[in-house]
């Protein structure tokens, strides 16, 4: 008679029991009163706003209470307080400042303050952990140079603002175990000052960045190439970190793991949450930091080794885009309130919300995850323990050329198993921690190898 150990039996049973849970209720319903919750009027007035300030170029006027970056900047403040003061104080919201020369960048015509409005709702487990959404404050003519020509920026960018402050006012209704902060960034059509300035900021102060969801651009649904899409939207990642050593370069080099950075992993975090909850939307993978040649506020994060993705529209209309308002030979230029769409904006803005929700929610992922199984017929795995509410880890595998994760076992509360029969040759694993309320962290994909 075969004598199974207490450990494994233990196993077994923690396998049994999560199971059970995720038949009865394999998806979480607040993530859907979420997205119920999330407003395409509230999201429409904000962009009319943030328009109506005529122009937001980071070195436009400071003093007017009407007009100018200054004007943009404290209404947006004013709404973090509104929104906080609604869910018993329970953001922190101040200015995180830098100040730029001309020497700083060719895209600076004077000296300014780069200012950023950042609202922090704190976890109730893990305060230092923060999960970020962005977007832009500053908008820019065709001149980026010109701070005084109207430029509304409806689209680029108080969609992704007024999306950000969205979120905000429906997520501070819930408490979550990390930290959520809601950004308004300045400088990026300068050269990403205001994301450079809080990654710097993140940096010095030893914030754990689980990422950062940017949001550039998510209210057009026109093509400038015809193509009318209002379900279809893209998510940009980088493969790996730029600040990856010579060690771990070698290391991909034998082992594999091109497309398995930890931006890549958070954008497929996010492709799958949305198949999950939003099923009529279509969310595009993009293996590319930016698009061809172009940047966004995540990049600044990336640079410093925090995951950070870009999610946008799916089809730009570049008419609309860094233009003066005009016509010409029949066609009208300029980012104006008739190019946003804010039904759409209001789902961009609830596919971020599920997922800052997901992730704040989620366990921290494991650490220090090893692989072995070389020259054998199977697959061994092992990480360090999860400091959490968890009721176990689950293990991902998929094709060496699958873009998303295919495979899963759910192996309980142990740290180290041996996947039986699946050659490590073929595929590509990862873990993630399964929190006791079903939703999981990131997957981790392995940085050392043992026998």
């Amino acid at each position: 008679m075969k004598i199974i150990s207490p450990i494994k039996i233990l196993s077994l049973l923690s396998v049994a029991v999560f199971s059970q849970s995720v038949n009865a209720q394999d998806t979480d319903k607040r993530l859907y009163e979420i997205i119920e919750k999330v407003s395409a009027d509230s999201i429409e007035h904000d962009i009319r706003k943030l328009a109506g300030f005529g122009t937001r170029n980071t070195f436009s006027d400071t003093v007017s209470d009407t007009r100018g970056i200054g004007a943009a900047r404290r209404w947006i403040k004013s709404e973090f307080d509104n929104i906080s003061d609604n869910c018993d104080n329970c953001l922190d919201v101040f200015y995180q400042k830098d100040h730029v020369t001309p020497e700083d960048g060719q895209r600076i015509p004077h000296a300014a303050w780069v200012v950023n409005v950042v609202a922090i709702q704190k976890g109730t487990r893990y305060p230092n952990r923060y999960i970020i959404m962005s977007g832009d404050i500053d908008s820019r003519a065709s001149n980026t140079m010109d701070f005084t020509t109207d430029a509304p920026g409806a689209n680029d960018n108080a969609s992704g603002m007024a999306g950000t402050m969205e979120a905000a006012r429906v997520l501070s209704k819930y408490d979550f175990e990390s930290s959520i902060i809601y950004v308004g960034l300045s400088g990026e059509e300068q050269g990403l000052f205001g994301g450079k300035g809080l990654a710097e900021y993140a940096k010095k102060n030893n914030w754990e960045v689980i990422g950062i969801l940017n949001n550039d651009m998510i209210g057009n649904i026109e093509g400038v190439d015809g193509v009318i899409d209002n379900r279809s939207f893209r998510i940009f990642s980088e493969p790996v970190p730029p600040t990856e050593t010579e060690q771990e370069r070698r290391m991909r080099r034998f082992y594999g793991g091109e497309v398995d950075g930890i931006s890549r992993q958070l954008a497929r975090y996010v492709h799958h949450t949305v198949e999950t909850y939003m099923p009529e939307m279509n969310p595009m993978m993009i293996y590319r930091l930016d698009r061809f040649g172009r940047g966004g506020h995540h990049r600044p994060f990336n640079d410093l080794g925090f995951a950070g993705i870009r999610i946008m529209e799916a089809h730009e209309n570049y008419n609309r885009q860094h233009q003066d308002i005009r016509t010409e030979n029949g066609i009208e230029y300029g980012d104006v309130i008739e190019g946003v769409n804010f039904n759409y904006a209001k789902k961009l803005t609830a596919v971020n919300a599920i997922n800052l929700a997901s992730l704040a929610w989620a366990p921290p992922a494991p650490s220090k995850v090893e692989i072995g199984g070389i020259v054998e017929p199977s697959t061994k795995l092992r990480w360090e323990p999860v400091d959490g509410n968890i009721v176990g880890y689950k293990i991902y595998w998929r094709d060496t050329t699958a873009s998303q994760w295919q495979h899963s076992r759910f192996v309980g509360k142990l740290t180290e198993f041996t996947l039986e029969g699946i050659v490590i040759d073929n595929y590509l694993f990862g873990v993630a921690a399964v929190g006791e309320n079903g939703h999981e962290s990131m997957v981790v994909f392995p940085s050392g190898t043992f026998r």
